[in-house]
């Protein structure tokens, strides 16, 4: 079995390629721009692949996504019909995405930035915040990363909500789910998480009215997807107090542009989306498993649903 591994940097695809070749002995495992028989190529093992890239392979049995989500293989227009994608999902990367996003709940919840502010300015100032009972936050997208960090923050004691497609029951979390149930999810919420797949009812979902739906002075976290974002109507919402800060994993062209507004806006925390980012160990042991079953049986259980799009 042959399998072609692409990432937009060259030295991590190789970094990937090497990983899978110890892992899957007897496949042949190469990095997708130097392959010379594509009729070859049976799986494809992919992050971000450029339009085009799946189409070249006529004999692709599956192909696999470096990560949860599945949206950056469907953005592709030319993506053969019919071939099943491969979700790569995992303990670490769930455990990755509850610490980030405990991290990121208490640094808004405890007013961190402007304890930063305080210290740099000298200022011995005591910032009093309410205890987490007395805090909503709420968590969009209940899928496997969503509750595990929905469970989390409850643990730690906020009043935590949730927001899903369809039903979920979650120990400790009051859940929403459809579309008649949003509007109650988002009133009061102080502090908003998204985690949801990306798709096209959820694209822009992150905008100027939501925002308005929140709680005065809510911050929000995004580390799904920047498309979910309407980057100016944040942009407007903190600079009108809408939105007291934010802070954001994910953006609509990676690595960030350097002239972006976000680098430069104080009430932003940008991080370079590492909220449940994966390692070539971890993940290259978890794909090497779904590659080995899938091709003995056709099937393996992280297999995504394309018309779901997650």
């Amino acid at each position: 079995m042959t399998v072609a591994v692409y990432l937009p940097l060259d030295d991590k695809t190789q970094w990937w390629v090497d990983m899978l070749q110890s892992l899957l002995p007897g496949w042949s495992v190469e990095a997708m721009n130097a392959v010379t028989d594509p009729a070859a190529v049976e799986y494809a093992v992919v992050w971000r692949p450029r339009t085009g890239d799946m189409a070249r392979f006529p004999n692709l049995k599956a192909i696999v996504s470096i990560g949860a989500g599945i949206d950056h293989v469907l953005s592709d227009e030319q993506l053969p019909a019919g071939v099943p994608i491969i979700r790569t999902v995992g303990d670490d990367l769930t455990q990755r995405m509850r610490e980030y996003v405990a991290l990121h709940v208490l640094r808004h919840h405890r007013d961190m930035p402007r304890q930063l502010r305080a210290q740099n300015e000298s200022d011995w100032h005591a910032i009093v915040v309410p205890v987490a009972p007395q805090r909503t936050v709420g968590v969009m997208g209940l899928g496997n990363l969503g509750a595990a960090a929905a469970r989390t923050l409850a643990d730690l004691g906020f009043a935590t909500r949730g927001w899903s497609k369809s039903a979920k029951t979650i120990e400790g979390v009051t859940t929403f789910a459809g579309p008649d149930q949003f509007d109650a999810f988002l009133s009061g919420c102080e502090i908003l998480v998204n985690l949801l797949p990306m798709t096209s009812q959820t694209s822009g979902i992150l905008n100027a009215d939501l925002f308005g739906k929140l709680a005065k002075d809510a911050c929000i976290i995004n580390c799904a997807r920047g498309g979910h974002l309407v980057d100016d109507d944040l942009l407007a919402a903190l600079e009108s107090g809408t939105i007291k800060q934010a802070t954001l994993d994910v953006f609509h062209v990676e690595p960030l542009p350097a002239d972006h507004a976000f680098w430069r806006n104080p009430a932003i925390t940008v991080t370079p989306h590492v909220a449940s980012q994966i390692d070539a160990g971890t993940g290259g042991r978890i794909i090497a498993a779904n590659l080995e079953t899938f091709e003995s049986t056709g099937t393996c259980a992280d297999l995504a649903d394309a018309v779901r799009g997650y």
